[in-house]
């Protein structure tokens, strides 16, 4: 399928209420069509099946600067084709959380640079650069299932350091990844509980709200018997 005829799909499913909607999430963009998630996974999955080059098709979906353009993009990429140059070219674009943990999610968290990035462009002050790095953090805890927990025990530091960044999508990130980890085992639980308490101690407001909303999910009864149930296993 070629770029043009992707465009021209898009503008026909043109819908402004959701583009309203949008907003009123926080998903501010120079320009969207406001095409459903749901619409635009079917696309991609079309899309998919009649490209050979899906790599180089994404390279030009995101140049075009359209929202739904750049979702399909990171739908369609082929992580193994994923340059840390492109990476690091996407992450700068990046002018909303939604296209930011959209592409962590689905493409940057399996590329072979993933890791590496984590420590990068979380020490980055550009507001969704800096989300990049950190909303890694969960997807990797979330999706590298083989990881070691001492890989994933070492971005705890990070989170710890970020923890006291006031902006509202950074601590948010801190917190979502905090919670991703330690939601995966019982040790990594206790890892990421000891952590919380540590940020709660520092006590600035952007770190008692973290470390308050993490350790409600991580010490609650639900959570923590799943982990057992599942270290039983």
């Amino acid at each position: 399928m070629k770029i043009d005829e992707i465009i021209k799909k898009l503008e026909s499913l043109e819908n402004p209420v959701n583009i309203a909607g949008m907003k009123r999430f926080g998903i501010t963009t120079k320009k969207a069509f406001g095409v459903s998630a749901p619409v635009l996974k079917d696309l991609a999955k079309d899309v998919k099946k009649q490209t050979e080059d899906r790599h180089a098709l994404a390279l030009e979906l995101w140049e075009t600067g359209i929202h739904e353009a750049r979702v399909i993009a990171y739908l369609i990429d082929d992580p193994k084709q994923v340059s840390s140059e492109q990476m690091d070219a996407w992450t700068a674009d990046f002018d909303n959380w939604a296209i930011c943990d959209g592409t962590c999610g689905h493409l940057f968290c399996r590329t072979e640079f993933a890791y590496e990035k984590v420590f990068q462009w979380s020490k980055r002050d550009e507001e969704f650069v800096k989300r990049a790095g950190i909303v890694l953090i969960a997807w990797l805890a979330v999706h590298d299932k083989k990881a070691a927990d001492q890989r994933i025990a070492q971005f705890l530091p990070v989170l710890e350091t970020h923890a006291d960044d006031d902006r509202n999508f950074i601590k948010k990130a801190v917190n979502w990844s905090l919670r991703q980890i330690g939601k995966r085992n019982l040790n990594l639980n206790k890892l990421a509980v000891e952590a919380a308490e540590r940020i709660k101690a520092r006590n600035t407001k952007a770190g008692r709200w973290i470390a308050a909303d993490a350790l409600r999910e991580l010490k609650s009864e639900k959570i923590l018997e799943r982990l057992q149930k599942k270290s039983a296993v």
